[in-house]
Order: structure tokens, then sequence, then C-alpha cells
């Protein structure tokens, strides 16, 4: 029986050995200084992690809550389900939010655009509350939305007690790095957000209440989408920042900073090496390279192969005519085709590694041909 557990031991720490690192290192190792607990460097178009520390770490994100509430309002806003121009009331609970606000009395009516203004800029905790009651009907309902999307997301290690970042009394208000540069990517995605995170400056109340962005980013860093800041003492100071040059779109995410110079910083380094050693490549099929497919019974004898849309993939500076272009295609198919149907591909390779591939369809309808037709067509050859 000894023998026995000592061979069960033994195969076990054989198991962990080999299996434990199989984890580890999934993310590349920092390229760059960030004075960070956590950070991210994540390409937009394609979700690619270009660097990571700590990423999956679950950490206080105060304010950059708020990139998730801005996304179920941005959804909606989309969707049709509420309008920029729909009037809230703010309620009493929206308007007990402490730290950053625009002092929202109850009872106050204030246009959804306001509010998303106040939100993105200022990062109002106030204006964050109303929007979310206007949404789901209360602010639980929201807090629950926001969970939900979260998992839609892939966010595993996130769970929101809030829709601020408000984190005195919160004990499980938890995300990280990764997850946040998800949720991130997402955000970006709806070009309505970026109207507001762009800005510098603004006003509410026919110029009464100043806005100023939170984001220094915004007024010096070329190329700056966005997106968001976060401080409280839990958190420390965080941001994720977007930025976009030459089709490039990056997301740099930066917790747990000691100050707002060190997060901005961090921030700027990660994005700078970015845009420096990578480039976003759009694949398309060269339609020179399709050749028409023969088809088999039907009553056209040729179908036309096309291509929909195109792919993004990252690549290093210096790389992109080195792609090299696949098509892999049948020499005829049996009828009947339908419209849409696959008929073959397009493969995409970069120093003998395929990097992406796009589907290539049936232009059209062609369907197969009776007996009796194919006999007409027969005789009628024959007789010519």
């Amino acid at each position: 029986m000894r023998k026995v557990t000592a061979i069960i031991i033994s195969v076990c720490v054989l198991i962990t050995a080999f299996i434990i690192p199989s984890f580890a290192g999934n993310y590349p190792e920092m390229k760059v200084e960030a004075d960070a607990k956590a950070a991210v460097l994540m390409d937009a178009a394609t979700g690619r992690v270009l660097m990571a520390k700590n990423a999956d770490e679950k950490m206080y994100p105060a304010s950059v809550t708020k990139i998730m509430s801005l996304l179920l309002i941005s959804e909606a806003v989309d969707s049709g389900k509420i309008s920029l121009t729909d009037v809230v009331t703010a309620s009493a609970e929206a308007c007990s939010k402490g730290g950053s606000q625009i002092w929202l009395k109850e009872g106050e009516q204030m246009s959804v655009d306001d509010l998303l203004k106040a939100t993105a800029i200022a990062s109002a905790n106030d204006a964050c509350t109303a929007l979310g009651e206007f949404l789901a009907g209360d602010d639980a309902s929201f807090v629950k939305m926001m969970n939900d999307r979260a998992k839609q997301l892939g966010m595993k290690n996130t769970n929101f007690e809030n829709c601020t970042g408000l984190d005195d009394t919160a004990k499980n208000h938890l995300t990280t790095a990764y997850d946040i540069a998800l949720m991130s990517r997402e955000l970006i995605k709806h070009k309505l957000v970026l109207n507001y995170t762009t800005t510098w400056m603004d006003s509410l109340r026919a110029g009464k209440t100043e806005l100023v962005n939170t984001n220094k980013l915004v007024k010096s860093y070329k190329g700056i989408t966005g997106l968001k800041t976060g401080t409280t003492s839990k958190a420390g100071c965080c941001v994720s920042a977007t930025a976009q040059r030459d089709g490039l779109s990056l997301i740099a995410v930066v917790l747990g900073s000691e100050n707002s110079k060190q997060r901005f910083a961090a921030a700027k380094a990660m994005l700078d090496w970015g845009f420096a050693n990578y480039a976003c490549v759009s694949l398309n099929a060269d339609k020179s390279l399709l050749t028409n497919i023969n088809v088999i019974s039907g009553f056209e004898k040729t179908v036309r192969p096309v291509v929909s849309g195109q792919t993004k993939v990252l690549v290093k500076k210096g790389e992109e005519n080195n792609i090299e272009t696949k098509v892999n295609l049948p020499v005829d198919v049996e009828a009947p085709v339908e419209k849409g149907q696959v008929l073959g591909e397009v493969k995409f390779t970069l120093k003998n590694k395929e990097i992406g591939s796009l589907k290539l369809y049936a232009e059209k309808e062609i369907k197969k041909m009776t007996f009796s037709e194919q006999f007409r067509r027969f005789i009628v050859s024959v007789c010519k």
C-alpha cells in the first residue's frame, strides 16, 4: 500500500511539474517599465495581449468600473432601447453618491446625453447611478446587468458591487487588468462614447457646471480615444487608456500606481512601445486568384466564388509585405449549389505559419439539372 501511495505521489508531482508551467507565462512579459501593481497592453482588433504584469490578479478598479456602466448605456442607446434625448429624473440614492459628482439634486432632470457626458468626462458618480437606474429600474438591477455582461465578455475574475467603483464599504468589488482590457475593447466599438472620452473640457447646466476630463492623456497623447481613470485609497491610481494610429488600436490598462503621474507614464510607455513595434493589417482576398468552379449537373456550367469582408491581423512592423496568400478551391462541385454555400477558403501565412483565413462562398444559386433536361441538351448538341 505504501508503494502504491508513493507511486501516486510521484505521479502527482510529475503532473504538477508539467501542467502548472503550462498555465504560467500565457502573457508576454513587460517590455517597458510600469510603476503599477498590474498592467496589460492589448490589441483591440484581435484581443491579443502584447505585454502584461499580474494580468489576472484581482484588484479594486475604482472608477475604471464605469467602463462597464458606459458600455451598457452605449449598447442601450445604439440598440434604440433608450435615446440620448430621454430625460432622467435624479433619485435620492443617485444624489447621495460621494466622490466625483455633478451635485445632482433629487428630482432634478437631465438628458441621457448630459449624464453620459458627466460620467465619461468627469467620472460623476451621481450621474452614473442615475443612468443605471434609468436603464435597469434600480441600482441593484443595473449592477446585476453589469455582472451578467461581464460573464458574456469572458471576464472570469470580475465581480461588481456597484456601478461607480466607490469602494469604501465594498468587500468583493474586484476585477483584473486583463478583464478591464476586455470590457474596454467592447466599449470602444461604440463610436458614440468616443464623442465624450476624447473631449477635454465641456459644461452642463448652460455653462454653470464645468467638466474637465480626468484622463490627462486626452490633451497630450497623439491618437488618444479614451478611456477611463479611477482613484481610491484601496485601488490606487488606475487607468484604461485607448489610442489609435494608422489603423492600429491599442488598450493600455494600469492598476495600482502610487500616483497619477505614474499611471499615465506607464500607459504612455506601453502605447508608445506598441505603436513602435506593431502594425494592424487588413487581409483581403486577391480577386484575380479566384477562378470559377465547374458545376456538375447544374443548369449553369460554372459558379463564381466570392469573399465576404476581411480579417485583421497584428504583425511586427516590417513584416507586412511578407504575408503570403493561398487559395484552396475544388476543381468542380456537384449541383445543386446554394447561394452563400462555402466553396473553399483563402489562407494567409507569415513565415510558414497561418495567421488568418477567409471563407469563399457561392455567388448565386445553381439548381440541379433534371434528367429530361440533360437528355434534351444532349440531343440538341448531337443534332448541331
